[in-house]
């Protein structure tokens, strides 16, 4: 589970955010989407522990695992300036996985910021190509349109400033993405910030609609041990009908039903 994995590939896109591209032919196996990658940085030699990165692509063929993520922090910056031919100790794949839709189902993927990484792999291996509702705080936070759209998924697009598209939160655009479809038929899978998943799980309850959500936290270890990472899930057997779920380890991706929205 543990791999020395080799950088072939570490670039840019735009506004901070970066895409590496590691030689991880075990992890890109057995990888699913919404799974992560809990990653060693190298050159990090006076801080242990590892950081979490969701699976935005993987190809069993190439052997290739693909990470998206953005520069914040003293971890990112480091992983930034890595080159190829460097490596990382990576752990993973790690955590519960999306759904892969049949094909009767239509996916209608719901993203946040970098939300879109994470669900790119199930995009690409669902046999139905649906819909892309992105969201950003402004246009320079939009990434990996072309890529989607590359995939045959329609993408659809809220900014809060209203810089590109609808100007809104991005929930606001499913009841659109609804209109004359079979609900029993459709999948929502969402990734993004925790508000913005409550209130997408809230609406697809109302609607009766499957839905998944990567309620992905802050984490420690990456393996449950810590608990560092816990959100909160229903249980009805417990007084106040919740109890908290190590969303490295149970999660990320939850049933929407099994959410506790209070």
């Amino acid at each position: 589970m543990d791999h020395e994995c080799r950088i072939k590939r570490n670039e840019p896109l735009k506004s901070g955010y970066w895409r590496i591209v590691f030689e991880a032919p075990e992890i890109a196996a057995a990888a699913r989407g919404g799974q992560f990658v809990h990653v060693k940085i190298t050159p990090m030699k006076d801080r242990i522990l590892r950081r979490p990165f969701s699976i935005s692509n993987a190809d069993p063929v190439t052997g290739e695992l693909t990470v998206v993520y953005k520069v914040v922090g003293h971890g990112t910056a480091e992983l930034s300036q890595m080159r190829a031919g460097e490596s990382c100790r990576i752990l993973g794949p790690l955590g519960n996985a999306y759904t892969v839709p049949d094909a009767e189902t239509f996916p209608i993927l719901v993203a946040g910021g970098y939300g879109t990484a994470a669900l790119y792999l199930t995009a690409k291996n669902a046999p139905q190509k649906g819909i892309l509702l992105l969201g950003a705080r402004t246009k320079d936070d939009l990434i990996l349109v072309e890529d989607f759209e590359k995939l045959g998924f329609e993408v659809r697009i809220a900014t809060n400033d209203g810089s590109v598209g609808h100007k809104g939160f991005v929930t606001e655009l499913l009841a659109g993405a609804l209109e004359g479809r079979d609900k029993s038929k459709c999948l929502v899978c969402g990734c993004g910030p925790t508000p913005m998943l409550l209130a997408l799980g809230k609406l697809t309850l109302e609607q009766k609609i499957r839905a998944e959500l990567s309620l992905d936290q802050h984490m420690c270890c990456g393996v449950g041990a810590c608990f560092a990472c816990v959100v909160k899930i229903k249980d009805p057997a417990l007084p106040d009908g919740w109890r908290y779920s190590r969303s490295c380890k149970e999660g990320p991706v939850y049933n929407a039903t099994e959410v506790y929205y209070g």
